[in-house]
């Protein structure tokens, strides 16, 4: 038997000391991917109307706020990600008067709601570019352009650098009209804006004043490591690794153009602006979050310090890229100190565990741990963000040739066993519907005695709990076993309880949570346990393969 207990000590350990905690910090964010959650008009799309029309679902479950993906006006060359005009909305989701009546109902029902925010490139279509291929003021310098160099061996004009893009090869394009090179760390079609020209800085604030004077509440911040540059357009290192080849961009080491210093100065910017400009006279906290994938170091960074904050939290992609079925319960401790142990003092931790561009959780933990997965996201010490879906235990669908490698994960949302699973009214939807909804839908799990969507909306509501919102964190190991507790003085306790293995086990809590009562509640049982919600248990506890508990006092 091998044991491991290691305690952390989070902010507050009594409950009468505690203050309440700003909206942020105690919510579930639920990110909607907009083009497959509802359909309202039998396009075979979603839209706004339908998100508005299925806020009700949210409510229901204690979601607190809604992060919806691009809904700008786009080409949709990448889903949205290609934004032709940042202040209005793709005429394939509505118009601001649906966003104005969604925020409405949002706000009826106590429900925040979070753009996306993508500062790095705009589609090549969008006026700016246009304008700036021109050179016409003020655009000239809205993006990167470059003259490129001349080879001095033949004499021909080549690329500034070797940079290569994400979506592999040149992160530089020939533009036959300007006669330069742009910048594009992403698609050819999404050239990167200039944020060393002040007045790209500005133009970006005024994007988020537009959004925050029409309601919103916040923004999570896609491709944070990549706005900026390095100046001097220096080549990249080889990584040497096998197999990759030179069009690849894990071909290089991106030190010149990820997580640069000056972006980190760019978030600290935004960051002041939207607090002085708004909660600073309001109140009210419009929350910045932001996406890397990036080292520890490098990813705490984007928190700043007390003296310059930057994000109000940074992504914890910990339970996307460093743990699966594979997973030991040693495997999940070390995931998780990972970040808790790394985390600036006084910052707010987070767990994401699913999004857009990542399988979904059935598919990378297995049907048998959807549960499990949930309730490390909802009660481990932060912010939860859950994808849309995953409190059904949503599966990807294999595809033939699907136009884009991540869509497996973005299939409509399964809202009954009706045409196109309650989608749309259309039989052909923009990406096929999952042939599982027969049985794998929201309606079906609301009257099953057991099922996904029990659990999580139990869960959520473990999440109003004091101890889950302010307690400490402490941990365990015993053999293929995972726990750990959330505990505030003068509050109930909780423990997770989790078995990683394919086999039965005994474990005895005893010793590592004294103070968990003999015979401790069953808060929530994940669907493949015997033990139901409010049952007394021992704490000499035996748990079934890939079983899962909630206990407590």
């Amino acid at each position: 038997m091998f044991r491991v207990a290691v305690a952390v000590a989070l902010m507050g350990a009594v409950l009468a000391e505690q203050d309440p905690l700003d909206w942020w910090k105690t919510t579930v964010v639920y990110q909607v991917y907009p083009r497959s959650f509802k359909d309202s008009n039998g396009d075979g799309n979603g839209d706004l109307n339908g998100i508005t029309e299925k806020l009700d679902h949210l409510k229901d479950l204690g979601v607190g706020a809604v992060w919806l993906s691009p809904i700008y006006k786009s080409p949709m060359v990448d889903n949205g990600y290609d934004i032709s005009d940042f202040y209005d909305v793709d005429p394939s989701f509505g118009t601001l008067d649906d966003f104005a009546k969604l925020k409405a109902r949002a706000k009826e029902l106590d429900i925040m709601v979070v753009l996306d925010f993508v500062p790095n490139h705009s589609s090549d279509e969008h006026e700016w570019f246009e304008k700036s291929v021109q050179r016409i003021e003020p655009y000239t310098d809205y993006y990167v352009w470059h003259d490129g160099k001349i080879d001095p061996d033949t004499g021909i004009r080549v690329e500034p650098s070797n940079w290569i893009s994400i979506f592999s090869g040149s992160m530089w394009t020939w533009n036959d009209q300007r006669q330069q090179y742009y910048l594009h760390q992403f698609g050819v079609k999404q050239p990167d804006l200039n944020f060393r020209n002040p007045a790209v800085m500005e133009e970006m604030k005024n994007v988020l004043r537009f959004w925050v004077d029409r309601g919103v509440d916040g923004f999570r911040v896609d491709a944070v490591p990549h706005i900026d540059e390095d100046a001097a357009f220096t080549d990249e290192e080889r990584t040497n690794y096998p197999g990759v080849p030179p069009t690849d961009y894990n071909y290089l080491y991106h030190v010149h153009t990820a997580n640069r210093p000056e972006t980190y100065d760019v978030i600290k910017e935004w960051r002041s602006f939207l607090d002085g400009e708004f909660k600073d006279k309001d109140n009210h906290t419009r929350v910045i979050m932001t996406e890397v994938y990036a080292s520890i170091e490098e990813t705490m960074a984007y928190y700043g310090n007390d003296t310059n904050p930057g994000a109000y939290f940074t992504f914890n992609f910990n339970l996307v890229n460093s743990a699966g079925s594979w997973s030991t319960a040693n495997d999940f401790n070390n995931v998780i100190h990972s970040w808790v142990d790394n985390i600036p003092e006084g910052k707010q931790s987070n767990w994401v565990v699913g999004n857009h561009d990542n399988s979904r959780v059935a598919n990378r933990y297995g049907t048998n741990m959807v549960d499990a997965v949930n309730m490390l996201v909802t009660l481990l010490p932060g912010t939860a963000v859950t994808y849309y879906g995953e409190e059904l235990g949503m599966e990807d669908l294999a595809m033939d040739s699907p136009s884009d490698n991540r869509d497996p994960e973005r299939t409509p949302f399964q809202w009954d066993n009706t045409t196109s699973a309650g989608f749309s009214t259309s039989n052909v939807t923009w990406l096929p519907v999952n042939p599982n909804y027969k049985d794998l839908n929201l309606v079906s799990e609301k009257a099953a005695e057991k099922s996904h969507y029990h659990v999580y909306k139990q869960l959520l509501q473990a999440r109003q709990e004091p101890a889950i919102q302010q307690g400490s964190l402490h941990t365990n190991v015993i053999g293929d076993v995972f726990s750990f507790s959330r505990e505030l003085e003068g509050a109930a306790i909780f423990v997770v309880v989790m078995n990683l293995s394919d086999s039965e086990q005994t474990v005895d809590l005893e010793a590592p949570y004294p103070s968990l009562p003999q015979s401790p509640l069953v808060h929530t049982a994940s669907i493949n346990s015997n033990l139901t919600q409010g049952q007394r248990v021992s704490r000499n506890l035996t748990l079934g393969p890939r079983e899962a508990v909630v206990l407590t006092s």
